[in-house]
């Protein structure tokens, strides 16, 4: 029996009382070994065309001298793209529409980099909380105001995607649930609806898992 609606998104699969919902994380594993085919496939020259995108793109964020941090957010790109991805296919379960799994991915970055930047460059850090040619009076408050933006940044990464993952699915189901107390006569607009939804959430779940590297990136990139 469904408690709410958002009940839908905990599919109750188990085996020895285990709860498999979060092995569909691994699932995007299927796709790495690629050095064992005799010949490059059509997957693995998208993926490298899609990695040098991203890494061009990074790198000029960051800089020439953070090829590191690159590889780490183009990494994070294919697991959150992955998971958005695989969780529009019938019974996999959508593990980045939870803030467990958005939380634990945001704020250990935010954590980390905020670690590394007061430590590092503190001078920096200081300067940052006040943007150059504020006026005298309005100091206190810009250190304010900085300082919560900088403390909810986790939050509104982590939000913003499990968000934008669950209201496309939720709509999906409503729909879907209309169909059995539809008549015929109007059933297909709601089949050309649903057709339509999916291939915007098939949209959504690059742009959403782009969203959230290409932010984490411009937060380094204020703190090196």
């Amino acid at each position: 029996m469904m408690t709410s609606l958002f009940s839908i998104f905990e599919p109750s699969s188990s085996v020895f009382s285990l709860s498999l919902n979060w092995v569909a994380v691994f699932l995007g594993l299927i796709y790495v070994p690629h050095m064992y085919w005799a010949s490059p496939s059509r997957w693995v020259v998208g993926w490298m065309k899609l990695s040098g995108v991203l890494y061009n793109e990074f790198k000029v964020i960051l800089g020439s001298k953070s090829s590191g941090f690159t590889i780490l957010f183009i990494s994070l790109f294919v697991l959150i793209g992955f998971n958005n991805s695989l969780g529009l296919l019938p019974y996999i379960f959508t593990s980045s529409s939870h803030l467990v799994m958005t939380l634990s991915l945001a704020f250990p970055l935010w954590a980390t980099f905020m670690i590394f930047g007061w430590i590092n460059h503190t001078q920096h850090m200081f300067a940052h909380l006040v943007p150059q040619g504020t006026p005298s009076v309005l100091m206190p408050f810009m250190v304010l105001i900085e300082t919560i933006s900088n403390i909810i940044r986790p939050g509104t990464l982590a939000v913003r995607l499990a968000a934008n993952m669950i209201a496309g699915h939720l709509l999906l189901s409503l729909l879907g649930n209309m169909g059995p107390v539809m008549p015929l006569k109007i059933l297909w607009a709601l089949v050309i609806l649903q057709i339509l939804l999916l291939m915007l959430e098939s949209a959504v779940a690059l742009i959403q898992s782009y969203v959230f590297a290409i932010l984490s990136t411009l937060y380094v990139s204020e703190v090196n």
